[in-house]
């Protein structure tokens, strides 16, 4: 038996030895993972035609999970901090005077609603074509996602990103969007959106992510209101901007000191890498709002 197991381990040596069909095939995937590695951390905005149709393959197949949240509405539960008097009451009721024991009732739990707000200026153009593509993927995978863009004016692209097809949805939304690369009117966008859909899609602990770079046309003017009023219309506000990605980056212009203190994360987004560690932050409780703590020098 051992001779045999010895022979056939032979076997299996002598198949698995460095044939050139082998170790071009390991060199091919050697070099695959590399270019995978490479891609994860390039810029979007550098990147060749080539490299952009690769990402926007992987873009396609992103989820965003959000972590659960407890709602008002309970479920039977085995045990808990809520007694459930009608069932116990209706379980004592046939037990003839026995003692039974008590039944309870838990919070629900659910997935909160996601709203995005993208900024389609000029300035945010390479961006937010590619994270388009993002978007599109987690709209269709899950259920309460809501996008909008946002330049001179609000628009809602929900319905169209909710095509299957990626390319006939950005099609459709490109038909939509009427200031596309164009000037950037952040706090009158932010006002429009808290007086016409604010009360539409941010209930029930919603989650915003807004996409922007801060360079606001009307240098802040009336964006700190508009910023704090959103903030206190959601669970969390969470601000990516492509600007992060320079290690000397610093809140100088007048949008971006505006939106600073009424957020409660401010990450980067200009690569995959970044949409990966999004996924990471939002599963964890919110730090608290940016402009109460000091602020993360850029990686």
């Amino acid at each position: 038996m051992s001779q045999h197991f010895r022979l056939l381990t032979e076997r299996q040596v002598q198949s698995l030895l460095p044939m050139p069909d082998l170790i071009a095939a390991m060199e091919s995937a050697l070099a695959k993972f590399s270019a995978r590695e490479v891609l994860q951390k390039k810029d979007f905005a550098t990147m060749s035609v080539h490299e952009l149709a690769e990402v926007k393959a992987l873009l396609r197949r992103m989820k965003l999970p959000l972590p659960q949240v407890p709602v008002r509405r309970t479920v039977a539960s085995a045990r808990g901090q809520r007694i459930d008097l009608r069932a116990t009451l209706r379980r004592s009721v046939g037990a003839g005077g026995a003692l039974t024991p008590l039944r309870f009732r838990t919070r629900r739990r659910r997935t909160p609603p996601l709203c995005v707000l993208c900024d389609i200026s000029g300035s945010m153009d390479r961006y937010a074509r590619m994270l388009l593509h993002f978007l599109h993927a987690i709209t269709n995978d899950r259920h309460r996602v809501h996008v909008l863009t946002f330049g001179t004016r609000l628009t809602n692209i929900t319905r169209y990103l909710r095509h299957r097809d990626v390319d006939v949805a950005l099609e459709r939304v490109a038909g939509a969007v009427e200031d596309w690369a164009g000037g950037t009117r952040i706090g009158r966008c932010l006002g429009d959106f808290n007086r016409i859909w604010s009360r539409r899609l941010l209930a029930q602990n919603a989650v915003v992510l807004l996409i922007s770079d801060g360079l606001d046309a009307d240098a802040g003017d009336g964006l700190a209101f508009e910023a704090e009023r959103l903030s206190k219309s959601c669970a969390r506000l969470v601000w990516l901007n492509p600007l992060l990605r320079y290690a000397g980056f610093e809140a100088r212009p007048a949008g971006i000191r505006a939106l600073l203190p009424h957020v409660d994360d401010f990450l980067p987004v200009h690569n995959l890498e970044t949409l990966t560690d999004l996924a990471h932050a939002l599963a964890k409780p919110a730090p608290g709002k940016v402009g109460h703590r000091p602020l993360a020098p850029a990686a």
